[in-house]
């Protein structure tokens, strides 16, 4: 995942991890995920670590073989950090390509970044491999490379099938080409097939969720993603907002939206699995993001790019040019780290695997927390039959109400 660092300790620069972690590392599963910073351009809601080439002075490709030589080389450090876990390295369950536009890049660099993991760690039988990508940026033949390199999964950014919109979004494509895209990764060969939306725009009217809905539905993929819009600090939509150009999100709207995308996904056979994601049945599920909601161990490659192994988190810096910089010397991209305590490894199961169907065993929660589980249950935001049987579970109306409950679980 790429995202702000918070504050935290200086990181070692060979990457050093404390024994603890090490000897924990994989309990939980294990993954890589690689951030690709490029953009074609910036969409006004996002504040992702993401690059235009004009912010990159327009170096283009060169930019992009920087990026690969770096990532490979991290890879590297990678496997001789983690092959000092008294178990050997862990093998990769799941690899989750994301950014920016990882399909920017020539199908041959993802391919030689997904081979240098396979390489130095080994993919499990049936690993998940995950690319995301713009629909403008695939076509029949590049699919058909990745597909060939080994990615499993694609996710797709449809977000509205409006193109007024899509227009308030900055995003680039048109309102059909995403459906198309879906369609010609499946014919690809591709397994499992994402297509993310995104819910409250301002201007999106009832009927243009509904017809987002309806062609999602249609698309014959089997996962779909829904997000509320986050108007984000520092975006361009945060600035037409506060200037008055455009309303703020309505609370009441988000709500009324999300109910109808969670009754028009029900009804196709896509069921919720996360608060934001539906899903035709276990195979489908984004193994990869299941791994972060159950606070897993995974690397992070590239710029700005979060890890996480045996309750040690840290986090790379976030220019491609330093990033690469710092791995041509042979040093760790790390900016800093932090070592989490036993509670704050409780606090974020709780955080996390809360917003999953399977719930949360209430032997997480303390005393005052499993009173408050007790309470949301009787106000039907928790399952009462899960709750008797040991698990905090949301209910529909638990779920539009997930951070208050949280909250209550947490006192």
């Amino acid at each position: 995942m790429a995202g702000p660092p918070p504050d935290g300790q200086p990181a070692p620069d060979d990457g050093h991890l404390p024994e603890s972690a090490l000897e924990r590392l994989g309990e939980r599963g294990f993954g890589i995920y690689v951030h690709v910073p490029f953009c074609a351009a910036r969409c006004g809601y996002c504040d992702f670590n993401t690059y235009t080439p004009g912010e990159l002075g327009g170096a283009g490709r060169t930019d992009a073989d920087s990026w690969l030589d770096a990532a490979l080389a991290e890879i590297d450090l990678a496997g001789s950090v983690l092959g000092a876990a008294p178990h050997g390295l862990p093998r990769v369950d799941t690899v989750f390509v994301g950014g920016g536009t990882p399909t920017l890049l020539p199908a041959d660099h993802l391919a030689r970044v997904l081979g240098r993991i396979d390489d130095v760690f080994g993919l499990t039988t049936g690993a998940e491999v995950t690319t995301e990508a713009n629909p403008e940026s695939v076509d029949p033949a590049s699919l058909a490379a990745l597909k060939a390199a080994g990615f499993t999964r694609i996710s797709l950014g449809m977000q509205s099938a409006r193109s007024h919109v899509l227009a308030v979004l900055d995003r680039r494509h048109t309102p059909g080409r995403a459906v198309q895209a879906a369609q010609e990764a499946r014919a690809a060969g591709f397994a499992h097939v994402n297509l993310d939306l995104i819910y409250g725009t301002p201007g999106e009217t009832h009927e243009d969720w509904a017809a987002s809905l309806e062609a999602v539905t249609a698309a014959g993929v089997d996962h779909v993603s829904a997000y509320a819009l986050i108007v984000e600090d520092g975006t361009r939509l945060a600035r037409q907002i506060a200037r008055g150009v455009l309303p703020a999100p309505d609370d009441d709207v988000l709500a009324d939206r999300y109910l109808m995308a969670d009754a028009a996904l029900s009804a196709t056979g896509l069921h919720w699995y996360e608060v934001s994601n539906w899903a035709s049945d276990d195979a489908a599920r984004c193994r990869h993001n299941e791994l972060y909601w159950r606070s897993g161990d995974w690397w992070g490659v590239g710029p700005g790019a979060h890890s996480h192994a045996g309750g040690v988190r840290w986090w790379n810096v976030r220019h491609p040019a330093r990033y690469a910089d710092r791995l041509a010397v042979k040093a760790s991209p790390a900016q800093a780290r932090e070592v989490l305590e036993p509670e704050d490894r409780r606090v974020e199961d709780v955080l996390l695997r809360l917003r999953l169907a399977d719930g949360l065993p209430l032997t997480v929660l303390d005393d005052a927390g499993r009173a408050a589980a007790g309470q949301a249950a009787a106000d039907g935001l928790l399952e009462e039959a899960a709750h008797r049987e040991g698990r905090a579970v949301l209910t529909l109306r638990g779920r539009l109400l997930a951070d208050a409950v949280v909250r209550a679980l947490l006192p």
